[in-house]
């Protein structure tokens, strides 16, 4: 992808994933024998747009200090917050608006985004002067779960899925709103999930960009080996692709 734009990408980091079931926060748990969070770093920072990556990390982190990461001159470590929310707000402060009016924001634990994927974020958002979410469209039947007097979750009704998306990462916002948008929600004691609802809480807009659903965060045990094989497929095709410019 061609542009003079170039950005910056914001991790937050500093979660432990008491989903994950592990002695270790899930982040530097290992696939192929490097950590998720090595494998998302990189991802991040091979794309040709990319120059730097900021970790918002837990201050009482043990373990990134024994990382690759931790010498790499590319990446900016500023310390996480008690919410993910926080953690976003020290990475914006750590960013020169000037030299990057844009930033992605993009979860730690998931490593499988693809450079097309980010390709189309930016494309999308850059040509219509709007920030925007990577997303996919709902395919199953929704419900909603009501719980039970007797600890059970019975169905309440059937959501309408046809306008619902699952939200993804990258999210991609203009430095300056972004910043106000969240400091204006914590002043106002507004629960923020993601980016895109600290936008959309001062009504401004965001474009829903179509992505691979190979895109998935990992939150629970069983994600770790969807994760490789994912990882595994898109390196494959990649050597594929450099023996082809090669020939």
């Amino acid at each position: 992808m061609e542009s003079a734009q170039k950005f910056i990408a914001i991790v937050p980091a500093a979660g432990v994933g008491k989903r994950m079931q592990a002695n270790i926060p899930k982040q530097y748990l290992r696939i192929n024998d490097e950590t998720i969070l090595h494998h998302t770093v990189m991802k991040l920072l091979s794309h040709p747009l990319i120059n730097q990556v900021i970790l918002a990390l837990s201050p009482d982190d043990e373990y990134f200090a024994e990382s690759q990461l931790a010498h790499h001159k590319d990446i900016i470590r500023v310390n996480g917050g008690t919410e993910r929310v926080h953690s976003v707000l020290n990475g914006l402060t750590a960013v020169d608006k000037k030299e990057y009016p844009w930033v992605l924001v993009h979860d730690a634990a998931r490593p499988c985004v693809s450079h097309e994927d980010i390709d189309k974020l930016i494309q999308r958002c850059l040509s219509h002067d709007c920030g925007g979410i990577l997303a996919v469209p709902v395919r199953d039947t929704m419900k909603r779960g009501v719980e039970a007097v007797n600890g059970l979750t019975t169905i309440e009704k059937t959501v309408e899925r046809e306008q619902l998306w699952h939200a993804l990462t990258p999210q991609l916002y203009k430095t300056a709103e972004l910043t106000l948008s969240i400091e204006q929600a914590l002043e106002q004691d507004v629960q923020i999930t993601d980016e895109a609802s600290a936008i959309e809480h001062v009504n401004l807009p965001s474009l829903l960009v179509s992505a691979s659903s190979e895109n998935i965060k990992i939150t629970h045990p069983d994600d770790i080996a969807l994760a490789e094989f994912y990882i595994n497929k898109q390196i494959h095709i990649h050597s594929k692709e450099k023996e082809k410019k090669c020939v």
